[in-house]
């Protein structure tokens, strides 16, 4: 179905990253009016995407990117929270400083742009928060234990939004990628003297042998968005190409 979104309104948090402009690109092809709103702007946002420089974690500034945005618009009809980082250590490894950097970002940051978007999802008629959790909320990778963290707490979040907010109309649910194609999982391949040999052995650990794209990401946050969803909330939607679904130690 074409135009899912048309007349729809969305903002978009992370909105010039691999998955976020993946999901600006898509609403803006069905028919949505998009802010993308990240700390730095892209030279080639679609058309029909709008940039609005944004810290998640600066609830001054949070607050007053949605006072101006209740200027512009009658509503908010999508909020995407795809905001996030990673950090690649132990806990034995991770400072302190590292570890409330990132609880601010991926989970602090979901609160305070969700908290201040509310006022203007009320608005609409059926509002859709899509949070980005992780399968890494669910099963762990190694080293990546305060990125875990934070990822859990986006799902238990997330379910607790879904009840407060669904007799208010709107739906709220979490997609939980595996390994997806963008500069984080990039960064996570490093600078290995053999790093097309790593990308592969990350594609085979995988049932389907492949590790996802940005779209495929954003395909599934525009059904969320999308009336077609309009009986899915309170949910945590893993899409990592059956990666969680297999016991591991039988590839060994």
């Amino acid at each position: 179905m074409a135009n899912q979104l048309s007349g729809k309104s969305a903002f978009v948090t992370g909105g010039t990253g691999g998955i976020g402009r993946a999901i600006c690109a898509r609403f803006a092809a069905e028919g949505a009016r998009v802010v993308a709103a990240d700390l730095q702007p892209a030279d080639d946002l679609p058309e029909g995407v709008d940039f609005v420089r944004y810290d998640v974690t600066d609830e001054t500034g949070v607050k007053q990117v949605f006072d101006d945005l209740a200027e512009r618009w009658d509503r908010l009809d999508i909020l995407v929270n795809a905001a996030g980082i990673e950090i690649e250590k132990t806990i034995e490894e991770t400072s302190l400083e590292e570890w409330n950097r990132i609880f601010a970002i991926n989970v602090t940051g979901t609160f305070l742009t969700s908290k201040f978007a509310l006022p203007l999802l009320r608005r609409g008629d059926g509002a859709s928060i899509i949070n980005f959790g992780s399968y890494d909320g669910y099963i762990a990778d190694p080293g990546l234990a305060a990125y875990c963290a934070t990822k859990g707490a986006v799902h238990a979040l997330t379910r607790a939004m879904a009840c407060d907010h669904g007799p208010e109309g709107i739906r709220v649910n979490a997609i939980c990628p595996g390994y997806v194609n963008t500069p984080m999982l990039q960064s996570f391949f490093g600078d290995s003297g053999d790093i097309e040999s790593l990308r592969q052995a990350v594609r085979d650990v995988h049932p389907m042998r492949t590790y996802g794209e940005p779209e495929d990401i954003a395909n599934l946050v525009n059904w969320l968005a999308s009336d077609e969803a309009r009986y899915a909330s309170g949910q945590l939607w893993i899409i990592d190409g059956g990666l969680s679904a297999q016991v591991q130690q039988m590839r060994l």
